[in-house]
């Protein structure tokens, strides 16, 4: 937005010097009020102050009715648009010259121009924050429906045929076992779910690959260059780096391991490279279809022994990059890049024309409207947004080569110089570059023996073309920048939606989810009808966990006191000896939810990956710091774990309060340790 303003600033004071080293000084005043107009509020009384200001100077102190343009250019930005023709009459009437209305009409179709693309950056700079929270909205309704549509119903089945065995004893076996397949395919659901709404995401799996890196003593660095959302290859690449670290840490003999990704061009890359001994043939990544995504996949070993897998997938398109037409030049970039911009081509288009008629005015001949037409072209085909040198070339050429035949008209040519010189290179070598070009007009306007006043306003009208053409331009680009933003920033809020509906579907509901089929299986195995009712209410819970996960309801706080409990009537159906020692302090609402949810996650997968006989649950607190220990001897010795969600999703939810999640393998034992700051 600053820099928006200040383009505009900068341009409104080129214009108004015009006027001033015309011997006006009142420019000054009537650029003052413009600027207020067009930044600040578009007040009736800055208008009015504006007419009563250039009329003053036009019909009062002689200034040229070109300075009727910046109230002309006020009027189209207001509702009294309808008046600006009545201004350009009164220009010609003013001033009986073409010349000066042509001027005229063109600076006001420049102020209108700035005003436009300046209000259009303010309103993607305000809705930017409106148009995620919109996106979210929308995201979090859609993630209901699909959750509510298999989920919901899987949980109303449970309930139903809970009380159903409830009111027929003599079909409880029947309608549990019913129960138990509903609620395996409730599990299975909600866990595909899970990994679906995190498949266009690469980061909760770079979380992940790094927490587990750590707990097996590896050091660890990672550079994320890419941009989210990565679409089918984020899945792919997440299953590759999943191998990478599971091949990494089997080996044993790894010390450091480094992950990047990077976009470059339409590819996303994911490197991972670590010091592990192994030969350059070792691959554990050939039954993933990378070269079938379109992708390439190499495998190296440099001369000090660190091995390297990277792997380049194709980006997928975006709507736009879908939708843009085929042509070519400037016109592609204005009908690809919103109104905006066509807004600014087209005003560019007419300032040219504009000046062209006035050069013919003064000199009509059809060598010099052949040159205009060549200048018109090689502008409005190309104008840079990088260095086409060659395109540039070209305008030096017609900037300088006519001269000898066209004499001074035609030194108002090198303005259309300058402004490509702005739009191309940095400030440090396009400012010298137009200052020399405004020297050169000079020179030669001393050379042709024009008058001080005369060659002093074709220098300063160098300036003022090129910061005219840099501005439409530029602010068009700003615009466009902005959307793409602004866009993106939705784009990224959609993602951290779905990644937090991912965490909730895997950390709460799942967990919900394996202890009603534990409890179910469990019932139906020695035929507790009166564990009916507890299932029930643990149905009832994680129909409340799915509405916080479809972000229907708020999160509830949770207790970690009373999780405790739970994860230990939990385990005990499953045949584990549980050892509780609690001596944490009344913690925060906040860090007592994100341990419970640590243990909620630490209890799953005791019953889903091991074979646990015993377990050890302890809290305590030092230091401001409290501390979670969940630990189990159900890992199998020579056992590596593969890719977890639920460690990345721990990583990432302690990580929001400063704390740590760390997991070491001491075969049978597994430890899994949570700190968190609570004062």
């Amino acid at each position: 937005m600053r820099a928006a303003r200040f383009i505009v600033v900068v341009v409104l004071a080129a214009l108004a010097s015009v006027y001033v080293f015309a011997g006006a000084p009142i420019a000054v005043a009537i650029f003052g009020v413009a600027v207020l107009h067009l930044l600040t509020s578009r007040s009736p009384w800055l208008l009015a102050l504006q007419a009563a200001l250039v009329y003053t100077a036009c019909a009062g102190l002689g200034v040229s009715v070109g300075a009727l343009g910046f109230l002309g250019g006020a009027l189209l930005l207001s509702g009294l648009w309808p008046l600006t023709p009545l201004v350009v009459l009164s220009a010609a009437l003013l001033a009986p010259s073409a010349d000066a209305t042509i001027t005229m009409v063109l600076l006001s179709l420049v102020v209108y121009g700035l005003g436009s693309l300046v209000d259009r950056v303010d309103e993607m700079h305000r809705t930017r924050l409106a148009l995620a929270a919109a996106a979210v909205a929308e995201e979090r309704l859609r993630i209901a429906a699909e959750l509510n549509a298999g989920l919901g119903r899987g949980l109303d089945a449970i309930t139903t045929g809970c009380r159903a065995a409830l009111a027929n004893p003599g079909e409880a076996p029947r309608l549990l076992t019913e129960v138990v397949t509903t609620a395996r395919t409730s599990l299975a659901e909600a866990r595909t779910a899970a990994s679906g709404y995190r498949a266009t995401s690469l980061a909760p799996e770079i979380t992940t690959a790094r927490a587990m890196l750590e707990a097996a003593g590896i050091e660890v660095t990672a550079r994320t260059g890419h941009t989210e959302p990565l679409g089918p290859a984020g899945s792919l690449l997440a299953a590759l780096l999943r191998e990478a670290v599971t091949d990494v840490i089997r080996l044993g003999s790894a010390r450091t391991c480094l992950i990047e990704t990077a976009d470059v061009g339409p590819q996303v890359i994911l490197r991972v490279t670590d010091d592990g001994h192994r030969t350059a043939d070792d691959s554990p990544f050939d039954a993933l279809p990378v070269r079938e995504a379109g992708g390439a996949l190499a495998t190296t070993l440099s001369a000090e022994g660190r091995f390297t897998m990277e792997a380049r997938l194709p980006r997928p398109l975006t709507a736009e990059q879908r939708e843009a037409p085929r042509m070519g030049g400037l016109w592609q970039k204005l009908g690809a890049s919103g109104g905006e911009e066509r807004l600014a081509g087209s005003l560019f288009a007419v300032v040219l024309i504009g000046f062209c008629v006035k050069a013919l005015l003064m000199q009509p001949t059809i060598a010099m409207a052949a040159c205009q037409a060549l200048i018109v072209a090689v502008q409005l085909s190309a104008l840079p947004r990088g260095r086409h040198l060659g395109k540039l070339a070209a305008m030096v050429v017609l900037t300088y080569a006519p001269l000898p035949w066209f004499g001074p008209v035609w030194l108002g040519v090198a303005g259309f110089l300058a402004g490509p010189v702005l739009l191309v290179f940095p400030w440090w070598f396009s400012w010298p570059a137009v200052a020399a070009i405004m020297a050169s007009v000079a020179a030669l306007g001393v050379a042709y023996g024009l008058d001080p006043a005369v060659w002093l306003n074709l220098t300063v009208s160098t300036l003022v073309s090129g910061l005219v053409m840099y501005a439409l331009l530029r602010l068009a680009r700003i615009v466009g920048e902005l959307r793409t933003a602004r866009e993106s920033l939705a784009r990224s809020a959609i993602v951290e939606e779905r990644l937090r509906a991912a965490r909730d579907l895997h950390d709460l509901l799942g967990h919900s989810l394996a202890a009603i089929l534990l409890r179910c299986e469990l019932a139906r195995r020695i035929n507790q009808p009166e564990a009916l009712e507890e299932i029930i209410t643990m149905a009832e819970h994680a129909q409340q966990d799915l509405r916080e996960v479809s972000g229907e309801s708020s999160p509830r706080e949770l207790s970690l006191t009373r999780e405790a409990e739970q994860a230990r009537a939990t385990l005990a159906m499953a045949g584990v000896d549980v050892t509780l020692a609690l001596e944490h302090p009344a913690l925060p609402g906040e860090a007592e939810t994100v341990l419970s949810t640590v243990l909620r996650e630490a209890v799953t997968n005791v019953l889903r990956h091991s074979a646990a006989r015993n377990c050890t649950i302890e809290t305590s607190a030092t230091e401001g710091l409290v501390r979670l220990s969940v630990s189990n001897d159900g890992v199998r010795a020579g056992e590596v774990r593969r890719g977890s969600a639920g460690i990345g999703n721990l990583t990432t939810r302690l990580a929001t309060l400063d704390g740590r999640l760390t997991a070491r393998l001491d075969a049978p034992w597994f430890h899994l340790d949570a700190t968190a700051p609570y004062t």
